[in-house]
């Protein structure tokens, strides 16, 4: 038997689960006496409500109530109790809040009743009239009023210019200037939001919530309704999947608890998939990029300048352009990003917010200025390889991206390429080969966790973390079994419970890292008191060691140069009488060590396409993807993870945008039918390669973290494909056959 698990592959520990259906999800739990809620959307995206009737819907026995902003309950009356742990600057939207309409789908009213369907059916019912004004939703038509915002917390400011830009690009051998645009995209995961209030008789309540952070929800919903921190639980044990659409409480959240508190009953709101679309995306950006060069291809000048959409009401921020400046070694450099304010919902974060776009412009950019040189797109990335960030003018922490490069090239077979487009055919198809770099931060954030080991070796670890489908659950599982020398089966991983250790949304690539550490340090904690156990049993073989003479391995406590001698953990426990070793801790950030440095994941992505020379289809016929992640905690997890982030990168480049009908304001394609993404059929060969990459700085573990890296830079070297297939530069996601023809 062993017990070394850290960097094994292992199956999800909660798989079985999932796949018997044992795991529940916030619309699925058994709740005695359960009315259901059902939300009534504007058909409007800019003006007032004159007037609600509800009175066919409330005649209907078994309608309980239909709340409005007529007749909604009172809740807190300051911006700040509404702002949750992501908030951006501005004032959050408040559901029922006003007669006042902000954008298309806002919830105007909640029919609750006895039956789901009687609710759904009632809704149809409520009579709304609106007095309309007139509403922009077309960044185009917003452009010059573009301003630059207040950032939010954690999300850096264009870096500072160095150089003088304009005047290196003016006097460049080679000059690339062209924009760049991607859609409003939306998260859309398999499990639509739903939060299920249960009303206990002492006016408690527990909430089943879908969310990236129970803690998250549990301050909002306690800020918001006065509640104390004691009568409010919020539990998320399962997500069928977020992306970034669970770090901010959705409308439902309040619209349940609301009504329980009025109707002193147990509450579910479920959105529909329609709904789904009613609140954040991923924000509409148009980017202009120009790049000088000397004719060895030298980079002399760098330009990135972005302008996104965000709501009239929030300031939705991301980090779009910096990395432009960290990939590439350039002495004039400008960034400048700025915001304008449509009649949509606020912006969100979704899978690797800000790099996704930025890299997507600054690596199509550098593919057009190597042919313009008549360069080796990847010679030309090495040439201006960066050593260090210039933006901050600090080291890496490490950085493989060499290596990154050169085994994702020699897998693919990038020697082989020839240079020119549409140079290489099979059939009716034209392929083309594209590259692009990826990059994303590596970040810590403070956790905690707690570690109960009873008598019979059986460990309990617990963080009120999330799993959406990461390998949360099984990666600290991992972690705690190895820390103590157990077998996996006797350790079970606790979380998505707001009465759990205090842990960050789970979001940005952290979680392992955050998580991971705390768990790593609990469990040290709990291994003190076991090697002191241990070392007072009578005749104990450890009694003259040192903790770090001593290794922890199948449910033994051995000395490291003589396994022979040995302490079994349960008789260390036996003999001390104890009931059990229970630690809580908080593992920080070394801040003073890591804001030393630069701290990144990296990626090399390669991309094959075959483009029918008549029907204008795009087929991705071979994706390799080299990453430098750090430490890799579980390769079977973590390659699903970047299997999962090249599929949507794929769907990013050809297929995903959500189609807004400007004359009413309102995405049209809000459902899975018509908002397009990748099937079985559209996903051909991905490799996945893990570049060993060793890093003491970003945390103990020495994981990096997979969840954004995996798609940042897929889009573009799939664009980059499609021009060396078609001789066409398409520079407006997604690349549709239209557009080619």
């Amino acid at each position: 038997m062993s017990t070394s698990y850290i960097g094994q592959p292992t199956s999800r520990v909660d798989g079985h689960a999932k796949v018997t259906g044992e795991a529940k999800y916030a619309a699925e739990f058994n709740v005695p006496n359960l009315t259901y809620g059902y939300v009534v959307s504007s058909e409007i995206a800019k003006g007032r409500i004159t007037k609600i009737d509800a009175s066919d819907a409330l005649n209907l026995e078994g309608v309980l109530q239909v709340f409005t902003h007529e007749n909604a309950p009172g809740t807190a009356w300051f911006d700040q109790s509404y702002k949750d742990e992501t908030a951006p600057p501005g004032s959050p939207f408040r559901p029922l809040h006003e007669d006042k309409i902000r954008y298309s789908g806002q919830p105007v009213a909640l029919v609750v009743a006895e039956t789901f369907e009687l609710a759904r059916y009632a809704a149809t019912l409520v009579q709304i009239e609106y007095s309309l004004e007139e509403h922009i939703t077309n960044l185009d038509a917003k452009r010059e009023e573009a301003y630059k915002p207040q950032m939010r917390s954690g999300t850096p400011p264009p870096s500072k210019p160095r150089g003088n830009s304009e005047k290196a690009f003016a006097n460049a051998a080679t000059q690339h200037e062209a924009e760049y645009a991607s859609p409003v995209e939306h998260h859309n995961p398999m499990e639509s939001f739903a939060t299920t209030v249960v009303w206990e008789d002492d006016g408690k309540i527990t909430v089943y919530d879908k969310t990236q952070g129970a803690p998250n929800s549990h301050q909002y919903v306690c800020k918001v309704f006065g509640y104390s921190k004691e009568d409010v639980r919020v539990i998320s044990p399962y997500v069928g999947g977020a992306f970034g659409s669970g770090l901010r409480p959705q409308y439902q959240l309040f619209l349940a608890v609301m009504a329980a508190r009025a109707l002193k009953r147990s509450v579910r709101v479920s959105l529909t998939r329609q709904q789904m679309f009613t609140f954040g995306h991923r924000p509409n950006t148009v980017q202009k990029i120009a790049l000088g060069a000397a004719p060895d291809g030298t980079l002399e000048a760098l330009i990135h300048e972005a302008i996104a959409e965000t709501s009239q009401f929030e300031d939705f921020t991301e980090n779009v352009v910096n990395w432009s400046g960290v990939l590439y070694q350039c002495d004039n450099v400008k960034l400048d990003y700025k915001l304008t304010k449509l009649d949509l919902y606020t912006p969100m974060d979704m899978r690797a917010p800000g790099a996704v776009l930025g890299v997507y412009a600054i690596e199509c950019a550098m593919d057009e200025l190597a042919y313009k040189l008549g360069i080796d797109p990847l010679e030309l990335r090495l040439k201006n390889y960066a050593e260090k960030d210039l933006n901050e003018d600090k080291p890496f922490s490490s950085k493989e991206l060499r290596e990154c490069y050169r085994q994702g090239a020699e897998k693919f077979g990038w020697a082989k390429r020839n240079p020119e487009p549409r140079s290489m055919r099979e059939g009716d198809n034209s392929i083309g080969w594209g590259l692009a770099t990826g990059i994303w931060q590596a970040e810590q954030q403070k956790a905690s966790a707690k570690a109960i080991l009873s008598p019979d070796g059986k460990l309990t670890v617990s963080s009120a973390t999330a799993d959406i489908g990461t390998g949360t659950y099984t990666i600290m599982t991992q972690i705690a079994a190895e820390t103590l020398g157990l077998p996996i089966e006797d350790v079970t991983f606790k979380l998505g419970d707001s009465s759990l250790p205090e842990a960050p949304i789970e979001g940005g690539s952290w979680t392992a890292s955050s998580v991971g550490s705390a768990v790593k340090v609990v469990c040290n904690k709990v291994r003190e008191k076991l090697f002191k156990l241990a070392q007072k049993m009578d005749n104990s073989t450890l009694a003259n060691a040192k903790l770090e003479d001593v290794t922890f391995a199948d449910r033994q406590i051995r000395l490291s140069h003589d396994p022979t001698r040995a302490v079994s953990i349960t008789a260390a426990m036996q003999n001390g009488e104890v009931n059990s070793i229970e630690e809580e801790t908080t593992a920080k950030p070394n801040s003073s060590k890591q804001n030393q440095y630069t701290r990144n994941s990296h990626s090399a992505v390669f991309c094959e396409v075959k483009v029918d020379e008549e029907l204008g289809t795009i087929q991705v016929t071979r994706v390799v993807s080299a990453i430098a992640g750090g430490r890799i905690l579980n390769p079977k997890t973590a390659r699903s993870q970047i299997l999962g982030a090249v599929v949507w990168g794929i769907g990013m480049a050809l297929q995903e945008q959500s189609v807004i009908d400007q004359d009413f304001g309102r995405f049209m394609n809000h459902n899975l039918a018509e908002y397009h993404v990748p099937v079985n059929a559209d996903v051909h060969d991905i490799d996945v390669i893990f570049v060993p990459e060793d890093d003491s700085i970003v945390n103990p573990l020495g994981a990096k973290g997979l969840g954004e890296i995996g798609i940042v830079g897929v889009a573009a070297a799939i664009a980059n494909a499609v021009f060396h297939a078609t001789g066409k530069r398409i520079r407006e996601l997604p690349i549709t056959l239209d557009k080619l023809l």
